[in-house]
C-alpha cells in the first residue's frame, strides 16, 4: 500500500512510506487503516500496478488530522469529478460520521467507537463499536443504489426477522443499520441454501402480488434491448455471442411461457450475504442490487457455486408451484442460466457508467468475463 495524505480540507501532505497488508481486497481498507501508523481514512484508488484485483501494490489517497513526519513528496490529482463519491472527498467521511454520532446519541448510544471497513465506488461502510463489542453498521452509498433503506422497510414488513433493523436512514445514501449477530456464510452448502431460499419465499410470493408496492426499485425485467445494448461493442470478440443475443427475443418468450412472476429480487443472493448465528437463523444483508425482475435469478445466484445444487432448486421449484400453479420453474432456470450473465454484465456496465475513471478496473474486466460466460453458458 501507498497512502497519499491530505487534510480534512483537502492539502496534499505527501505519502507514507509503502507498507505490505495481507488482505489481497482492494476496497477492504480495515486492516490498511490498521498497519498505516498514524491516523487515517481512506478516501478513494488512486491507482494500481495491475488492470484489477486482488493484490499488487495499489496506491489510496487517504484523510488524516496529523502531520506525520517522513512522508514522500508525491502528489495526486485533487480535481473534482462529478461522479466521485461525497466519502471519496477531503471531509466526507467526517460529515458521515457526525451525523451517524448524532442519531447514535439521539437513540442513546452515545461515544461509539468507528472503524473503517470498506471504501470504494459503490459503498463506505464502518463498524460502529461500542465497550461490549459491535452496536451498529454505518453505510454509505452512490445514488444507484440509495433505495437500499426502502426495500429492507418493505422486507422487514413480510419477514422483520430476515433483514437488518433501520435504524435510521439519511441524505447522500447514509444508513445506520443494526449489528446483526453470526457470521457471512460464504461457501455454504445445499442445506443453508435450501433454508436461505425458504426463507425468502414468503417475501417474493408477496410481492409477486403487490409490484406497485416496489415503486423506486429498479426494474430489472427482461427487455432485450437492455441486453443487446451491452452485449453491442463485444459481438464480433466473443465466440457464440452473437448468437445468443440473436436468439433472446425467442427465448425470453419461452421464459415467459413459463409462467414465474417477476418479484422483489435481492440480486446479489450469494450465502456471503447472508449471515447466520447459532440458532442457524439467516438474516439477508446488502440489497443495494434489489431489483423487479424473475426470481430465477436469485435462485441461480445462490446455486452458483453448489457442486450438488439440485436439492436447492428442486425445494426452491415446489413452492413456486404452490404459489404459482402451472408455473414451470425449473423450464425457466434452464432458460435464464445464460441470460442471468447477461444481467450481471449490465449491472456491472451501469456502475462503470456512474464512476470516475480512476475506479474503473474494480469493475472493467466484469463486464467481457459476464457477456464469455453467458455465450459459453448458452453452448452448453
Amino acid at each position: 500500500m501507498t497512502l497519499v495524505l491530505v487534510d480534512p480540507a483537502g492539502e496534499l501532505l505527501g505519502a507514507l512510506p509503502p507498507f505490505p497488508v495481507d488482505s489481497p481486497w482492494w476496497q477492504e481498507v480495515a486492516e490498511v487503516v490498521a498497519a498505516a501508523g498514524v491516523g487515517v481514512t481512506v478516501l478513494r484508488l488512486l491507482h494500481a500496478d495491475r488492470s484489477a484485483p486482488p493484490g499488487g501494490h495499489v496506491t489510496y489517497l487517504a484523510e488524516t488530522r496529523e502531520r506525520p513526519d517522513g512522508l514522500i513528496p508525491l502528489g495526486a490529482d485533487l480535481v473534482p469529478h462529478a461522479q466521485r463519491a461525497p466519502w471519496a472527498e477531503p471531509g466526507g467521511p467526517g460529515a458521515t460520521l457526525a451525523w451517524a454520532a448524532g442519531v447514535l446519541d439521539r437513540l442513546g448510544f452515545p461515544a461509539l467507537t468507528a472503524h473503517q471497513q470498506r471504501t470504494w465506488n459503490l459503498s463506505a461502510i464502518w463498524r460502529m463499536d461500542g465497550p461490549g463489542g459491535p452496536v451498529a453498521w454505518l453505510k454509505q452509498v452512490p445514488g444507484f443504489l440509495a433505495h437500499e433503506p426502502t426495500v429492507l422497510g418493505l422486507v422487514a414488513g413480510v419477514a422483520p426477522d430476515l433483514v437488518p433493523y433501520v435504524m435510521a436512514a439519511g441524505k447522500s445514501g447514509r444508513t445506520l443499520l443494526a449489528h446483526v449477530p453470526g457470521d457471512d456464510r460464504y461457501g455454504a452448502g445445499p442445506e443453508l441454501c435450501v433454508t436461505i431460499a425458504e426463507a425468502f419465499h414468503p417475501v417474493q410470493e408477496h410481492f409477486a402480488g403487490c409490484l406497485d408496492e416496489l415503486a423506486g426499485v429498479p426494474d430489472k425485467r427482461l427487455d432485450v434491448d437492455r441486453f443487446v445494448n451491452v452485449a453491442a461493442p463485444y459481438l464480433g470478440d466473443i465466440p457464440g455471442l452473437a448468437e445468443l443475443i440473436d436468439g433472446l427475443p425467442a427465448r425470453l418468450a419461452e421464459v415467459a411461457a413459463c409462467g414465474l412472476p417477476d418479484t422483489l429480487l435481492h440480486g446479489d443472493l450469494h450465502p456471503g450475504n447472508v449471515r447466520t448465528d447459532d440458532r442457524g437463523t439467516p438474516v439477508i444483508v446488502d440489497w443495494g442490487d434489489s431489483a423487479i425482475g424473475n426470481p430465477a435469478f436469485d435462485l441461480l445466484r445462490l446455486v452458483e457455486h453448489l457442486e450438488t445444487p439440485a436439492p436447492v432448486i428442486t425445494a426452491w421449484a415446489r413452492r413456486w408451484r404452490q404459489t404459482a400453479p402451472g408455473c414451470e420453474p425449473e423450464r425457466a432456470v434452464e432458460l435464464l442460466r445464460p441470460v442471468a450473465a447477461l444481467l450481471s454484465a449490465t449491472t456491472y456496465a451501469g456502475f462503470l457508467a456512474h464512476i470516475e475513471q480512476s475506479e474503473w478496473p474494480y469493475h472493467a474486466g466484469d463486464v467481457p468475463d459476464c457477456l464469455t460466460a453467458a455465450a459459453t453458458s448458452a453452448a452448453r
